[in-house]
């Protein structure tokens, strides 16, 4: 009997603003069986430190944040910010 735990990011979405999220699915396996499964979801809003996260959203995030994805989503925010 082998048990074996295994994370990998499973889906990776940009929305509209910028903002991406993504999705890690982890398994434990038996023998090539998969005894369970669960997710753990994460937002990364554009232009945030990308320090200790998966190279694959890494890389996703490096291709949408461009400068004016960034300013835009900045002005969005200040926008909705009481007093801004």
């Amino acid at each position: 009997m082998s048990l074996t735990k295994t994370t990998t990011v499973d889906q990776i979405t940009v929305t509209e603003n910028g903002i991406v999220l993504y999705r890690e699915a982890t398994r434990i396996m038996e023998d090539g069986n998969e005894l369970s499964k669960t997710y753990h979801r994460t937002s990364l809003t554009p232009g945030q430190d990308l320090t200790g996260q998966p190279a694959n959203v890494v890389a996703i995030c490096n291709a949408a944040w461009t400068q004016t994805v960034i300013d835009a989503y900045n002005a969005q925010v200040a926008a909705q910010t009481p007093g801004a």
